[in-house]
C-alpha cells in the first residue's frame, strides 16, 4: 500500500502537480466529555467567585449607578478573559462573569425605567436589545455571540409585545436569519460569527414558537395593551416578512432563466399559510432554508418547528375530533395521490431526456 502511494505521488510530481503536505501533524481534538467537564468546572469556579464578590458588595444592588458601573466592569473583565482564554474552563468562567454583569446592568435599567411614564417593559426591552446587539458583535466568543443573539430576539419580543405587536417578531427574526445564512460567504473572515448569530436567532425563534405552542404568549407576561391601532396588522406583517424571506431564498438559490412559473406563486401560498398557521409557515421556511444550504442541523430544526406548528394548529383548531380526523384523512389521501402523480410524471420524462442525449 505504501509503495502504491509513493508511486502515485511520484507520478503527480512528474506531471507538475505539487503536494502541500502539513509540516506539523494535526492536533488531536479534545473529547466531548472532557470539554463538558471543563465547562462544568468553569461554571462552578464562576459561581464561587461571584458568590464571594456578592457577599462583600451587597450595597451594589441598592444603587442603580453602582449596579451599572459594576456590570460594565464585569463585562470588560469578561472581554479580557475571552481574549486570553485558551481553555474551556476560562471561556466558561468569562461567560458566567459576563452574564452576571448583564444582570447587574438589567437591574440598573429596571430601577431607572420603573419611574418613567412610558411602558416599562417596552423601554426595558429596547435597552436590553441594544446591549445584546453590541455584545453579539463585540465579544470574541462564539458561545457568547450565540447567547447574545438569542437574548436579543427575546428582548425584541419584550419591546414589541407591550403594544400587541409580538407576532411581527417571528417574521423579523426569520428575515434576519435568512439574510445571514444566504450571505455567510460574503465575509470569509466572519463565517463562524455568522453561524453563531444564526444559531442564536434560530433558537430564539423556536423558543417563541414553543411558548405559543403551550397556549400562552410572552405578551401575557408583559401586560400587552391591545388598544394599539396597528395591533391588527401584526399577523399580516409577520406573514409578509416570512413570504419575503422565501422570495430572497428563491432569488439567491435558483437560476432565474429556468424558474418555473409555479414558483412565483409559492410566496403567496406561504403568506396565506403563515397568516392562518404561523408555526407551519415558519417551520416550512426554516426547512427550505436548511435544504437550500444542505445544512442537516437547520433541516432537523425546521422539521421540528414544522411538526410543532402542525400540532399547535391541530390542537387549537375550533372543530370536533371527527372533523379533524376526516381532514387528516383527506389530506393524507391528497398527498399520496400527489406523490403517485409526481412519480408517473418524472418517469415519463426519463425516456425523453435519454432520447435528447442520444441525438446529441
Amino acid at each position: 500500500m505504501t509503495n502504491n502511494v509513493n508511486d502515485f505521488k511520484a507520478r503527480l510530481t512528474q506531471a507538475g502537480i505539487t503536494l502541500n503536505e502539513p509540516i506539523t501533524p494535526a492536533q488531536l481534538q479534545t473529547p466531548w466529555f472532557v470539554r463538558a467537564l471543563q465547562a462544568f468546572s468553569g461554571w462552578l469556579a464562576a459561581l464561587f467567585l461571584l458568590g464571594f464578590i456578592a457577599m462583600g458588595v451587597v450595597f451594589v444592588a441598592e444603587s442603580p449607578a453602582a449596579s451599572l458601573g459594576s456590570g460594565l466592569v464585569m463585562i470588560g473583565a469578561a472581554y479580557g478573559l475571552f481574549r486570553k482564554a485558551r481553555s474551556d474552563v476560562l471561556e466558561h468562567l468569562a461567560l458566567a462573569v459576563s452574564l452576571a454583569g448583564q444582570l447587574l446592568i438589567a437591574w440598573a435599567a429596571v430601577a431607572f425605567w420603573s419611574e418613567s411614564a412610558y411602558p416599562f417593559w417596552s423601554l426595558l426591552g429596547w435597552s436590553l436589545l441594544a446591549l445584546q446587539s453590541v455584545l453579539a458583535v463585540v465579544m470574541p466568543s462564539l458561545v457568547h455571540r450565540t447567547f447574545s443573539a438569542f437574548s436579543a430576539s427575546l428582548a425584541l419580543y419584550m419591546a414589541l409585545a407591550v403594544n400587541a405587536m409580538a407576532p411581527v417578531v417571528s417574521g423579523i427574526v426569520m428575515l434576519a436569519l435568512t439574510m445571514l445564512w444566504l450571505n455567510e460567504f460574503r465575509w470569509p473572515g466572519r463565517i463562524r460569527d455568522v453561524h453563531a448569530w444564526s444559531y442564536g436567532l434560530l433558537i430564539g425563534l423556536l423558543v417563541m414558537q414553543g411558548v405559543a405552542h403551550i397556549g400562552q404568549s410572552f405578551a401575557f407576561w408583559f401586560d400587552a395593551q391591545n388598544t394599539n391601532v396597528f395591533a391588527w396588522s401584526g399577523p399580516w406583517l409577520n406573514a409578509v416578512l416570512v413570504a419575503l424571506s422565501l422570495v430572497l431564498l428563491l432569488f439567491y438559490t435558483l437560476p432565474h432563466p429556468k424558474i418555473h412559473w409555479g414558483l412565483y406563486l409559492s410566496p403567496i401560498g406561504l403568506l396565506l399559510i403563515s397568516f392562518y398557521a404561523p408555526g407551519v409557515g415558519q417551520g416550512l421556511m426554516v426547512l427550505l432554508l436548511g435544504f437550500a444550504m444542505s445544512h442537516r442541523l437547520v433541516m432537523g430544526l425546521g422539521v421540528f418547528s414544522l411538526l410543532m406548528g402542525v400540532g399547535s394548529y391541530y390542537y387549537w383548531l375550533d372543530a370536533t375530533l371527527l372533523t379533524k380526523a376526516l381532514t387528516l384523512l383527506i389530506l393524507g389521501g391528497v398527498l399520496l395521490a400527489l406523490r403517485w402523480a409526481l412519480r408517473k410524471w418524472l418517469a415519463s420524462l426519463k425516456p425523453t431526456t435519454k432520447g435528447v442525449a442520444d441525438e446529441e
